[in-house]
């Protein structure tokens, strides 16, 4: 039985296909499902929102630009909600309670889409769509950190943000081609599967044992590593693993490890400090995310004829694209060379943007009338490898380790605060100022981006997270 047990369990391999890692990769594909949601969520708002100021069907009511602002910005007010709610909630209800309450704010939303009589319940929906936002960056990172073996953890991680971007992606198609009424109908299907889903897998071993419920934490720790409920702890391989684990978290909670201020006021603390909320600051500020949100109004402000729906389909696809191809290299060519080429090639293709938009005659607009929309894939293209891609891994990695959980969390709820601003002020600023003018500023910020980086950002690949 012993030897049974020793060649069922024993065999490790990097494949996240292999059979020991097959609930592992089920939970993580099934807590996915809330990141997909948020991504149809963040696609469907463009082509909706082009719809609501062009189309006087349904659902029955126009929006101005002004309304555009509070829709697309609601979504930064409710994320810094779910960052600090499930931030307190994580450690005292568990992983999998949140989990459970990740699903209800998006329902919600979508519920109150079906049923808007004006742009108020827009708002809501928005609001409550970043709850869910705010959330799922919060507790999705940390139960797959704790449910995945250390040899596909990064694998499975890496799958949100393919996830996020295939999510826009199906929002923006979902929009552009199907009823304002039958949406609601199909992406409400996603959270109650992933709500159904969750009850199927247990709590995470680490937070079982900081409750001190060693059976429970021992069952979910062999249920994750595929280990037959027959096989008795004395056999099992990998119980010097679980031992280790359990000693190390009974440990710590016995022991007051308390943030020390000295823990912060340090050159090193507040070097790391200092560079996080740059990051977040580029992320937003650069527009790299809002106009991800605004695609559609961008595209036809430069007098294109093509469809600007179509022309942010096209652009959902190019980010899938980025976003693999950060997957793919950001452990071989390193964090601070992506970035670099992420924030020059924004620069250049917001330049380049401004340019045709400020210069181009109509003669030119309707002879080259492709040419925004390959300088935008450009753009999406750029920031997908680096501003998007990129940002919170290394954050995490450039916190000290006594820091790094507050200032994490501090980072997100930054970063949320921007994502309000950025959305806020994106198409009040292209009413007022011109799509060319913003494009230069967003050129001046990721300038000032590239520099930074450039000049203080350290590498960060191959960093032990210990350290």
């Amino acid at each position: 039985m012993v030897v049974l047990a020793k060649d069922l369990i024993s065999k490790k391999s990097l494949s996240i296909l292999n059979i020991n890692y097959r609930y592992q990769l089920f939970a993580a594909l099934m807590v996915q499902l809330i990141t997909f949601t948020h991504g149809i969520s963040t696609g469907w708002v463009s082509p909706t929102l082009f719809h609501l100021q062009t189309d006087h069907t349904a659902p029955g009511f126009n929006v101005s630009v002004k309304q555009i602002s509070w829709i697309g910005s609601l979504f930064g007010l409710g994320s810094l909600l779910g960052n600090v709610m499930f931030g307190v909630l994580l450690d005292r209800i568990g992983r999998k309670w949140c989990m459970y309450m990740l699903a209800l704010p998006v329902i919600c939303a979508w519920i109150l889409i079906y049923f808007a009589k004006d742009h108020v319940y827009l708002y809501v929906a928005r609001f409550l769509i970043g709850i869910t936002g705010g959330g799922n960056y919060v507790v999705v990172p940390i139960f797959i950190s704790e449910i995945a073996d250390p040899s596909i953890r990064g694998a499975l991680s890496s799958m949100a943000m393919l996830m996020l971007s295939f999510g826009i992606l199906v929002g923006y198609i979902m929009a552009t081609y199907l009823g304002y009424y039958v949406n609601p109908f199909i992406i409400i299907i996603f959270p109650l599967v992933y709500l159904i889903a969750a009850t199927q897998f247990p709590e995470t071993p680490q937070h079982l044992l900081r409750k001190h419920r060693i059976s429970d934490a021992r069952e979910s720790f062999k249920f994750y590593r595929n280990i037959p409920k027959t096989v008795e702890a004395s056999s099992m391989p990998e119980l010097s693993d679980f031992q280790e684990l359990k000693d190390n978290i009974l440990k710590a909670n016995g022991k007051s490890e308390k943030l020390q201020m000295d823990d912060v006021f340090n050159k090193e603390a507040m070097k790391a400090f200092v560079t996080a909320i740059m990051l977040v600051c580029l992320n937003q500020l650069s527009g790299s995310f809002a106009i991800i949100n605004y695609l559609s109004d961008i595209f036809a402000h430069t007098g294109t004829n093509i469809d600007p729906n179509t022309c942010t389909i096209i652009m959902g696809a190019v980010q899938i694209v980025g976003t693999c191809f950060s997957m793919i290299v950001v452990d071989r060519s390193g964090r601070k060379i992506l970035l670099l080429c992420s924030a020059g090639g924004t620069a250049l293709g917001y330049t380049s943007f401004g340019i045709y938009v400020k210069f181009a005659s109509p003669a030119i607009k309707l002879q080259y009338n492709w040419l925004p929309l390959v300088i935008m894939a450009f753009v999406i293209f750029a920031t997908s490898i680096g501003l998007l891609a990129q940002i919170f891994t290394v954050i995490v990695e450039t916190l000290p380790i006594k820091v790094r959980s507050a200032g994490t969390s501090f980072s997100m709820a930054t970063l949320s605060c921007m994502v309000f601003v950025a959305l806020k002020l994106f198409p009040e600023l292209m009413e007022k100022y011109g799509l060319d003018n913003l494009m230069f500023g967003c050129t001046a910020i990721c300038v000032l981006g590239f520099l930074y980086v450039l000049i203080f950002l350290k590498e960060t690949k191959g960093k032990l997270l210990d350290k």
